[in-house]
């Protein structure tokens, strides 16, 4: 277009080259703070809100992100995909209101007033300080979402810390109870030492551990029983162990059985160590390896099945040595016990292992019988003989060394296997028999209705998911998972708000009422309330034999029941239950959507959502894990300040988020420069519409040229395209086809012809009209087509686009209106086959113009004539095109000729013998034949100073 100006400056007879005040230069970065500024005090939410009212409603539910610390890239990522989806639902003619929200209680809040005030302050402390801490960080994360261009009730988010929010959290728990899924029991539960407290399932992460791999005898103690087993009249000799195989030395204190699978044949062994004879009973499969693991001969002298070993009792490995150890081990059967590695003996410490628990329970073993001696911090308690004071991990040496002065190791070597951490810590966590309270997932319910587990697998089937895959992923964790801990051991959390008696340990009686009682108390002041509550308030005379139980709730539970908090509590009149749709990062099958699921499962017999929608975590350009230590993060902020929100939104938009999303400063220079080309395009609209009234100038539909009629017909044929993708929130596809249609349908084809008519034709001409009306109705498609991705361009293009009374008709901003309609063109489909043929044969014209041109033949195209010999189809459809031909093909002259066969297709170009006119650039033979205007050609004559040319085509 430069060219043209410079055209334009040259030639007292001008061309219409229309102006924009939309620059061609975003300068987002520096642009954009003024409109969010503009957006907050025009309250540019509420019109939409306003807007949208009586619609059909669609509810996206936010699920809360943490408040501590600022946003990273992974925030922005899931904050722009929820806000496309609300724009391009609002568009689509919904009631999308938008609810952030944020998770306020749990440790990693606790923690950082832990390192601001110091440990050991009084808990109303702890909770005032943490309220306060976690309200800065929400007003410095919200900064930096509303930056981003994402509109919401940004003045009224929900809070899991909102004194409502946590009443209604202590009634779900309530009701939960009532339903009869919540239970007490000693249980071994994820413990991590540094938090001091029981973690959730998707607080635990895999990570490498050292650790030592022994295999321990645990002393025959009912020789007659044994020999019997192994159908002998005797035992040969008096001395002889029953081999177990752990990775865990620091159980060995705490054993209380051993496991055997009843369908395995078990050896009897008889070898020499230190020139001792002894019997060993190994898995026969594994006799070989073992022996030669502990550099021992022997045989097999009998053999039985693990069912016939069931019930024998073996002494402690330690049980020499100390009193404290003084105890029988019985064999108790189980079918997790494998012939992959060790011995095909499993030692059982039921107050450190699941299976070990279930084991010991189900063969009658009391919660009062386990013995659990490792304390909260991870060190054994002082009754523990040896290892008493010592924690768990530096224990393993001393009991290795004492299990070896016993005579009872058989085996020590090091090994690294991938073990359970703490998320928050890195730490290695254990599995720790405590009392806590647990939501059962098998239980049957006091109605006598499905489980949990069944009520949620069932859900599962129920809803949708984007990725598809989630559903697998999902239900197979519901389908393994155990029952769910709900309790904590903190301070900023919602209170477990029971009564406990003294002496049973029981709930009070009235526990259902006097949660109710509490939750109104918390209503009026938060979960403070419970802290200062006297317990004689509530139980009067009976306070005397009860206790506050002072458990919290686990954090998973605040977020995983909003859908009761919020939904139907805080904010029940903007939204609704259940949601259209939950959506947040994959690592929320674990998380958000699944405590969701399972509360909404118990409390409802539903999902609390009909589709759930995951996104993958950002990677770097080399598609490495983004990590402060490496040195790879992208820090949101740094992109809007230097790029803007928008280039940044375009990135989110333009990737495919079902995996992993690749950042980098070269992947950002590409998604800038499509950037360029979408504004360009735009720009280019704008300028070519500046002097349109549609109200006065637009053309109808049957009265424009063919070619404004394919562009509408083609701009159709893409908003359908494009609006199917917003409908399956799937937006890589939406920014590719709209770059496509930016460079190749409009710049590189349909403007590009239409620049001539544009700026030649007369100003007010049903030509240059029908061209601006097409325009027109483009524009008005494609700004509310962009405007869910690239929310501030649509803005500002809008304001400059819409004329004075739409504008005020669209409140003043582009995010009130729906999708455009786009006018009817009668046969759309011929039409658009007629001009793919035309655009397929303008490649061939175009590649040929170019040859000539490099070879010196021609200057710029419009120097050249062509002759296209084309077979029947393509002809009658280029023919159809008369004179106009040479303004699709950007020449000065196009004849078409029919040949008999494509392979006799081809294009001939010959440099034209006229003068070139100086204000369309044509070479036409009447150039210089006009007496008053020798350089113009005879249409731009006419264009001027005449009735103008008539062009019905292109």
């Amino acid at each position: 277009m430069s060219n043209e100006k410079s055209a334009k400056v040259a030639s007292k007879y001008p061309v219409n080259m229309t102006e924009t005040p939309f620059p061609m230069r975003g300068d987002l970065a520096k642009r954009e703070p003024k409109w969010v500024k503009e957006w907050q005090e025009k309250k540019i939410y509420e019109r939409v809100r306003k807007a949208s009212k009586n619609r059909p409603k669609f509810i996206l539910h936010d699920g809360p992100p943490y408040a501590n610390g600022d946003i990273h890239i992974g925030h922005a990522v899931n904050k722009v995909l929820k806000d496309m989806i609300i724009k391009a639902r609002s568009m689509a003619g919904f009631d999308a209101p938008y609810v952030p929200g944020w998770d306020c209680h749990g440790m990693p809040i606790e923690i950082q007033i832990e390192k601001l005030h110091g440990k050991n302050l009084p808990v109303a402390e702890v909770q005032a300080k943490a309220r306060a801490y976690a309200n800065e960080q929400i007003e410095r994360q919200k900064a930096d979402f509303i930056r981003l261009g994402v509109l919401g009730e940004w003045d009224n988010p929900y809070k899991t810390m909102n004194f409502g929010n946590e009443a209604d959290e202590i009634r779900a728990l309530g009701k939960l109870l009532e339903k009869g899924y919540v239970y007490r029991g000693l249980k071994p539960v994820n413990w991590c030492f540094d938090c001091g407290s029981a973690l959730a399932e998707a607080e635990v992460e895999y990570d490498n551990k050292r650790d030592p791999s022994i295999d321990v005898g645990f002393p025959f103690a009912e020789f007659d029983k044994l020999a019997s087993a192994f159908k002998l009249d005797k035992l040969p000799l008096d001395k002889g162990y029953c081999v177990i195989w752990t990775t865990t030395p620091w159980t060995i204190p705490s054993n209380q059985a051993l496991n055997m699978h009843a369908e395995f044949t078990y050896a009897l062994v008889q070898t020499v160590r230190d020139g001792e004879p002894l019997l060993l009973i190994l898995a026969q499969d594994l006799v070989e390896n073992s022996l030669a693991n502990y550099g021992l001969e022997g045989s097999v002298i009998a053999t039985c099945l693990g069912a016939d070993l069931a019930g024998i009792n073996f002494k402690h490995p330690l049980a020499k040595m100390d009193a404290g150890y003084d105890r029988l081990s019985p064999v108790y059967l189980g079918d997790y016990v494998t012939l992959e590695s060790g011995t095909g003996v499993v030692h059982s410490a039921p107050a450190y292992g699941t299976e070990d628990y279930k084991s010991c329970k189900e063969h009658g073993m009391k919660d009062d019988d386990i013995i659990s001696p490792v304390m909260g911090d991870g060190r054994y308690a002082s009754w523990l003989p040896f290892f008493a004071g010592m924690t768990i991990w530096e224990a393993s040496k001393p009991i290795c060394d004492k299990l070896k002065e016993a005579g009872a190791l058989f085996s020590l070597k090091m090994f690294d296997h991938s073990y359970m951490h703490c998320w928050r810590h890195k730490t290695p966590i254990i599995y720790r028999a405590t009392s806590q309270w647990f939501a059962s997932m098998d239980n049957t319910p006091k109605d006598g209705g499905a489980s949990l587990r069944e009520t949620a697998l069932k859900a599962i089937d129920e809803t949708a998911f984007f990725p598809a895959w989630g559903q697998a992923r999902l239900h197979g964790m519901i389908a393994n998972r155990p029952d769910w801990t709900l309790s904590r051991q903190r301070q900023w959390g919602v209170p477990m708000a029971f009564f406990l008696h003294k002496e049973t340990g029981q709930l009070h009686p009235r526990t259902p009422e006097l949660l109710e009682q509490i939750a109104q108390r918390v209503q009026e002041s938060g979960i403070e309330a419970w802290q200062k509550l006297d317990i004689a308030e509530l139980l009067g005379d009976e306070a005397e034999m009860y206790v506050k139980n002072r458990d919290t709730l686990d954090v998973w539970f605040d977020s995983g029941t909003t859908h009761q908090t919020v939904l139907r509590g805080s904010h029940k009149e903007q939204l609704g239950f259940p949601a259209d749709l939950y959506l947040e990062g994959s690592d929320q099958h674990r998380g958000w959507f699944h405590s969701s699921l399972l509360t909404a499962s118990m409390l409802d017999g539903r999902a609390p959502y009909k589709a759930l929608l995951t996104h993958g975590f950002v990677v770097d350009g080399e598609g490495k894990k983004m990590s402060k230590s490496v040195g790879n993060t992208v820090a949101p902020q740094k992109i809007f300040e230097t790029l803007g929100a928008d280039i940044l939104r375009l990135w989110v938009a333009s990737s495919d988020y079902s995996g992993e999303l690749s950042i980098s400063d070269e992947i950002l220079k590409r998604v800038t420069e499509s950037y360029r080309r979408i504004r360009n395009t735009l720009r280019f609209l704008l300028a070519n519409t500046s002097d349109f009234d549609f109200s006065k100038d637009a053309v109808a539909v049957a009265d424009m040229l063919e070619i404004d009629r394919y562009a509408i017909a083609n701009m159709a044929a893409l908003q359908k395209d494009v609006l199917a993708h917003y409908e399956a929130y799937e937006f890589h596809p939406v920014i590719a086809k709209l770059q496509s249609y930016c460079s190749e349908d409009l710049g590189g084809f349909y403007l590009d012809i239409l620049k001539d008519r544009l700026y030649t034709s007369g100003t007010t001409s049903a030509a240059r009209r029908s061209a601006q009306t097409a325009i027109w109705h483009i524009t008005q498609s494609l700004l509310r087509l962009m405007a869910p991705t690239l929310s501030f361009t649509a803005e500002e293009a809008w304001a400059i686009f819409a004329d004075q009374a739409a504008f005020a008709a669209s409140d003043e901003t582009i995010f009130t209106q729906t999708y455009y309609q786009l006018p009817e063109v009668a046969e759309a489909a011929a039409l658009l086959e007629k001009y793919a043929t035309l655009r397929a044969v303008r490649t061939d014209v175009t590649k040929q113009l170019e040859e000539v041109r490099v070879n010196g033949g021609i200057g710029s195209s419009l120097q050249a004539e062509v002759l296209i010999k084309v077979a029947a189809a393509k002809f009658e459809a280029l023919n159809s095109f008369a004179d106009d031909l040479k303004f699709a093909l950007i020449t000065s002259a196009a004849t078409v000729e029919q040949v008999a066969t494509e392979e006799q297709e081809a294009v001939l170009v010959t440099p034209s013998k006229y003068e070139k006119c100086e204000r369309c650039w044509h070479y036409r033979a009447e150039v210089g034949s006009h007496a008053e205007h020798t350089g113009l050609c005879g249409r731009c004559v006419s264009n001027l100073f005449g009735a103008g040319e008539v062009r019905k085509f292109a």
